[in-house]
């Protein structure tokens, strides 16, 4: 039988409707997502999310109560029998702007990534974060796990999106129209993972200071504690940290025209460590000549026995502050630095197995050989072959600061070299740039400009203030960024608003 309606009444069931929509509709479609089929996934909640009701399960509630009403689906991925990749897609109940935000992961991952997923949800991204297939952010988990250790390299983000943008398209009736990850050091590298092994999961692609060479990573940093800590006289306490800061700028901050406490350039400044060497007696002004030897074998790299470099060393002029070398390089105890943490995590427990590994026996050449032969081919993404990102119409940005103090910037400008070498220069120049941020640490902080990244200004009005932006400019525009405005007002910088400029492809 057909029912027909007449005059007053439809127009009184429109209204009801309307009345009705989009919140009821909304959390309808999004409880109702529990029943949905997926490919190796269980879907575990479905639940809508009032405008600032969602309360962490730890940490501060506040950056929270300022998001708007979304559909929160949680749900755990099992490509492998060994794997149990977790993941949440946040999706905004109203005003989505059609676009999908993938979130990255610091360190050795192992949870949600809650802060990139508040950022991309309240300013209208459909977005997505996975723990990688493990929880806790150390790598004990690892050993006897292959499995595992493939799903935090590269799987558990290629499969998160997969998975994602399927529970996207159930939500909303259609899948996003473009798609984006940004994130910074782990998560660069695994912007990377993306772009090399998955380039047709995202549109644009922004890696800031990535790990990407992870073993040469691990190498680096046993390394440096066998080089500091194997000998008590060798070790360099933070307390002579700004002695050793306040010399390399004296010896370079003026070369870039401005004295300002920040160096534009350190790869150019040629500062001579000899020139701390006590005269007298030892003080926190002033370096043994061990020390001093420690000190230049940090800036240079470590190098194998043919004299070739095997990664970059750490640049001068930003050694103290927050983020600088007492929590990564030198510690506030000699075993307390993050070096330390993540070079025995990785030797013990991903390359080797044995949780009695100990940097003492570190040998650069056989442990790094050791570290390559085992992990590099799961873990690095230092593939310079990016021609099916750039043929499918990806757009990839690269940027570090100059004084990160937990991954080298030169790693990064290594990368991009390659990159250009590979694709050729004209090809490089129309799908990647790169920003090289003076004064800034690992991701952010330092005495240069820190606001910079995704997600940087409140306005969402200006790519010139905001990497986010500019990237989705290039990629739906095609006006490709050349400079980003960078800020810190704290900073001790004469003009805390610097121009950072993309790095020149010459052809």
């Amino acid at each position: 039988m057909r029912t027909r309606f007449h005059g007053p009444a439809l127009v009184m069931s429109v209204c009801v409707l309307a009345s009705f929509a989009p919140a009821a509709i909304a959390q309808t479609r999004c409880e109702g997502l529990a029943d949905l089929k997926l490919p190796t996934t269980t879907i575990t909640t479905a639940q809508s999310v009032a405008a600032g009701a969602f309360v962490p399960a730890s940490g501060p509630a506040a950056p929270f109560k300022s998001l708007p009403a979304f559909c929160r689906v949680t749900g755990v991925i099992k490509p492998t029998s060994d794997s149990e990749i977790k993941f949440e897609v946040w999706m905004p109940a109203a005003n989505w702007n059609g676009k999908f935000q993938g979130v990255g992961n610091g360190g050795f991952a192992g949870s949600i990534t809650y802060g990139g997923l508040v950022g991309a949800v309240a300013r209208g991204y459909a977005t997505a974060s996975t723990d990688t297939g493990h929880s806790g952010g150390t790598a004990e988990w690892a050993p006897g796990h292959p499995e595992k250790v493939v799903d935090y390299g590269h799987r558990g983000i290629h499969e998160m999106t997969e998975k994602a943008k399927l529970v996207v398209k159930a939500f909303y009736g259609d899948g996003p129209t473009r798609s984006y990850f940004a994130s910074c050091s782990n998560g660069g590298r695994q912007a990377l993972m993306e772009a090399q092994r998955y380039p047709d999961d995202y549109d644009g692609i922004i890696s800031g200071a990535p790990a990407n060479d992870f073993t040469g990573t691990l190498t680096l940093f046993a390394w440096n504690m066998r080089l500091t800590l194997s000998d008590p006289a060798s070790y360099l306490p933070s307390a002579k940290l700004r002695a050793i800061e306040a010399a390399g700028l004296a010896a370079c901050d003026a070369r870039d025209g401005l004295t300002d406490g920040v160096l534009d350039d350190p790869s150019q400044c040629q500062f001579d460590p000899r020139v701390l060497q006590c005269q007298g007696a030892e003080s926190d002004e002033c370096l043994t000549e061990r020390q001093v030897a420690s000190l230049a074998s940090i800036y240079a790299g470590p190098r194998d026995a043919a004299g070739r470099q095997i990664t970059p060393g750490f640049m001068p002029g930003a050694e103290t502050g927050p983020g600088g070398w007492t929590g990564w390089v030198t510690g506030a105890t000699p075993t307390a630095s993050q070096q330390f943490f993540f070079a025995t995590h990785g030797f013990r427990y991903l390359v080797y197995g044995d949780p009695n590994w100990n940097y003492q026996t570190f040998d650069l050449e056989r442990d790094g050989k050791q570290a390559n032969e085992r992990l590099a081919a799961t873990l690095n993404a230092t593939d310079p072959n990016l021609k099916a990102f750039n043929a499918r119409g990806g757009k990839l940005i690269l940027y570090h600061g100059w004084n990160d103090a937990a991954l080298p910037a030169g790693n990064t400008i290594k990368y991009y070299l390659n990159v250009v070498k590979t694709m050729g220069a004209p090809q490089a120049q129309g799908f990647v740039r790169l920003f090289m941020v003076p004064g800034m640490q690992h991701c952010s902080g330092g005495p240069g400009p820190d606001s910079f990244g995704q997600f940087v200004t409140s306005d969402q009005s200006d790519p010139e203030r905001d990497l986010t932006l500019a990237l989705e400019r290039w990629v739906e525009q095609g006006v490709a960024p050349w400079q980003v405005i960078a800020e810190n007002a704290k900073a001790r910088m004469r003009h805390p608003r610097v121009r950072v400029r993309s790095a020149r492809i010459r052809k």
